[in-house]
């Protein structure tokens, strides 16, 4: 009897999908993955994906001119 480990289930976005999550332009978001600033997967030649967690974790905070964080 095998065991399975559970791995947590990952939402993919197809690339005009991942831009309108972010609500940029695909090309916006072509060059931010050149960039590193998104990570993106590749599914054999041409199929890419992007994972919604990567996009939210790339949305980062404005520092406030008080600093005080919330």
């Amino acid at each position: 009897m095998s065991t399975q480990i559970p791995t947590p289930s990952r939402d993919w976005l197809a690339p005009d999908a991942a831009a309108e999550h972010l609500n940029v332009s695909p090309r916006t978001l072509r060059r931010m993955v050149s960039e590193g600033r998104i990570p993106a997967y590749r599914l054999g030649p041409r199929l890419i994906r992007f994972d919604v967690a990567d996009l939210d974790a790339a949305l980062r905070p404005i520092p406030t001119v008080g600093g005080g964080a919330r």
